[in-house]
């Protein structure tokens, strides 16, 4: 390339683990990078990896006017790295404004559209028939005293899509629902925050029956990279977002994901969860995330295989990195202090040993937020927790955590 200096990568959502992985993944292969978050004083935002960060509204058309304003300073175009859902749709839905600037690594708008909408894409999964959990979609409480006719329990309730409304009223991400009683008093205190929900067939299994596929598509929806792992533990306990996982092989979960998004001519990263039943031994497919890294999607480069910087050279035209094949050596990924959270719950239960916990943790490992070459966000994390538990009073300070859901990226 003409320029001696490479071109900007752009990581929109540094207010998340997920924009600051990318953003030290990047910027660890010479990549100037330039952050954009809506909360400054998020602890991620204490990071060396960018050159600067941007403070705007990154789900809104906010973030447009934002870009449109960077844009003709670069030089020449950026990688735009979207690390959420709603600033994923945002560039999606504002590509032609965006493209005199920006590389813009996404499907076709419709895809995009049908792959964040989990009411359209559960529609058109069953459809295709492929192995989704039997799903239900409540728009009403009608529809709520309908569904616990027909539903077998546990199962689970969550938004299509969370909205920055239903993340400021819950932490959770989805509920785990016990009986058609708790269905509809979950449904009463939750309905308010968006516009439908959907429930679905719980599948079982424990932690370590939850598989994710990392992938990236070029533009004639070839797979130039993916990356196989599984969960080992989790926070909240049981369900929820992993905190601990472990690179391995499960050739039908691989092959499930290059089906899915083959099928739709899908170009950009991609990411599909799924979840081997213990009865069955069937996988269902839990949901994909579309157009941006995940939370693990590092443990692909702990592996040496280089996921986010192969999208950033397709991107520009610059020769792919070598290492794009998966060797499987048992590298994890691990977020510290919620895995400690985790662990020490299960302990307190009886499901966890010290020698137990140890194996999990032994071995290669990429982290959440630590680093030491990049220290504070991981400090000052700590901190932040210290001064939670410090100004904690009262009984919920030792209540248990609630169960969220089968995943979370």
């Amino acid at each position: 390339m003409s320029s001696e200096r490479p071109p900007v990568a752009v990581v929109i959502g540094m207010d998340n683990a997920t924009g600051l992985q990318s953003a030290r993944i990047l910027s660890a292969r010479g990549v100037p990078v330039i952050g954009i978050t809506k909360d400054p004083d998020h602890y991620c935002c204490r990071t060396r990896a960018c050159e600067r960060i941007l403070v705007t509204d990154t789900s809104s058309d906010e973030l447009v006017h934002t870009l449109q304003a960077l844009g003709p300073s670069l030089g020449q175009k950026a990688v735009l790295v979207p690390c959420t859902d709603l600033s994923v749709l945002v560039v999606s839905r504002n590509r032609q404004r965006l493209a005199p600037h920006y590389h813009v690594m996404l499907s076709d708008p419709d895809v995009v559209e049908m792959l964040v909408d989990k009411v359209r894409f559960y529609t058109w999964a069953a459809e295709q028939s492929l192995p989704i959990p039997r799903t239900f979609f409540l728009k009403s409480r009608r529809d709520a005293e309908r569904a616990t006719e027909r539903l077998e329990y546990p199962c689970m309730l969550k938004p299509p899509i969370r909205t920055p409304t239903w993340a400021a009223n819950s932490k959770e991400k989805v509920y785990k629902i016990t009986s058609a009683d708790d269905l509809l008093r979950v449904y009463d205190q939750v309905s308010g925050w968006v516009e439908m929900l959907m429930v679905q067939d719980w599948v079982e299994g424990s932690d370590e029956t939850l598989y994710s596929c990392n992938c990236y598509f070029d533009r004639d929806s070839e797979p130039l990279v993916s990356f196989i792992a599984r969960k080992i533990r989790q926070w909240p306990p049981a369900t929820g977002t992993a905190c601990i996982s472990v690179e391995c092989r499960n050739d039908e979960v691989l092959e499930e994901s290059m089906r899915l998004f083959r099928s739709v001519g899908y170009r950009g990263l991609g990411y599909l969860e799924m979840k081997q039943d213990s009865r069955t031994g069937k996988h269902y497919i839990i949901e994909p995330n579309i157009g941006r890294p995940t939370g693990r999607s590092a443990i692909s480069e702990a592996g040496g295989v280089e996921l986010l910087y192969t999208m950033y050279c397709d991107a520009v035209g610059l020769p792919l990195p070598t290492n794009r094949e998966q060797t499987y050596r048992g590298v994890k990924w691990i977020a510290v202090r919620r895995d400690l959270q985790s662990s020490f719950w299960y302990w307190r239960r009886g499901e966890l040993t010290a020698r137990e916990w140890w194996r999990s943790i032994r071995g290669r490992k990429a982290y959440a937020l630590f680093s030491w070459r990049d220290p504070l966000p991981f400090w000052a994390d700590l901190a932040r927790c210290a001064g939670i538990l410090g100004r904690a009073r009262g009984p919920e300070s030792g209540s248990e955590p609630v169960e969220a859901s089968h995943s979370a990226t």
